[in-house]
């Protein structure tokens, strides 16, 4: 009695699949004839399983830790922290959406409505220790809630003027805002409004983001030891949520 087994490649989902010798470990290797790409039926590694890296960034940009990742997908640490740094190039820190909106001549007029009103706030969080302080300042459009640009760094003026030329591009004529003075101090006053009536809908934002991430709970044993990890899950989750990008590509 034979019995057959049906190979299709991990990377195009097509059947046209050849064998293509045997590696080191003495497992059976094959080739698709469409990409040229090699496949395997049993890895020895689960971290080389197809789209086990996909589901170490979905994990951490919804309240998974390093070691929860790593206990769920039984994977090392020391690779879920390698694959989440690895998308680091990728990240941007401004929209997409709306650059290319007003890169386009038939939307502009679109674009200065869309974007001509926002609320900036910053919320704190710490890597390490409570006492090193690392905040995320963002800016979301106040007809559609969307975040439009983020920076990271202390709570002082410079980090605000990092956000604020982030912002430059899209002409915005009303800022609304607390009562926190690097606000009043480089925001003109003509186009600036203190109060929590229009800042509503970034304050549930910030909500929404400490329930999503770990390293953003006020009261958490979860915390990034690095400021680079803290910067990079935040930046995935944003990325993704409110950018709308792949960035599993």
């Amino acid at each position: 009695m034979k019995c057959y087994q049906e190979v299709s490649c991990h990377n195009c989902r097509c059947s046209t699949i050849m064998k293509s010798g045997k590696n080191a470990q003495n497992i059976q290797r094959y080739r698709c004839k469409n990409s040229g790409l090699p496949n395997l039926l049993d890895y020895r590694y689960n971290a080389c399983v197809p789209r086990v890296q996909e589901k170490v960034v979905e994990m951490a940009i919804n309240s998974s830790g390093i070691r929860d990742t790593a206990r769920v997908l039984k994977i090392n640490k020391n690779t879920v922290i390698s694959i989440l740094k690895s998308k680091e190039d990728s990240l941007v820190q401004v929209n997409p959406v709306f650059l290319s909106q007003k890169s386009e001549t038939p939307l502009d007029v679109r674009m200065e409505l869309v974007c001509e009103e926002v609320e900036i706030d910053e919320q704190w969080s710490f890597v390490g220790k409570k006492s090193n302080q690392r905040w995320l300042w963002h800016a979301v459009d106040h007809a559609t809630n969307t975040v439009i640009a983020y920076v990271f760094g202390k709570r002082k003026d410079d980090v605000f003027k990092e956000l604020k030329a982030l912002l430059t591009p899209f002409e915005i004529s009303r800022y609304y805002t607390d009562d926190w003075g690097a606000y009043e101090r480089n925001l003109d006053v003509n186009e600036h409004e203190i109060g929590k009536q229009n800042t509503q809908k970034i304050e549930r934002k910030n909500l929404n983001f400490r329930t999503w991430i770990k390293r953003l709970t006020r009261r958490t044993i979860c915390f990034s030891k690095i400021e680079q990890m803290h910067d990079i899950v935040i930046g995935l989750l944003i990325n993704k949520v409110e950018f709308g990008r792949d960035i599993h590509a």
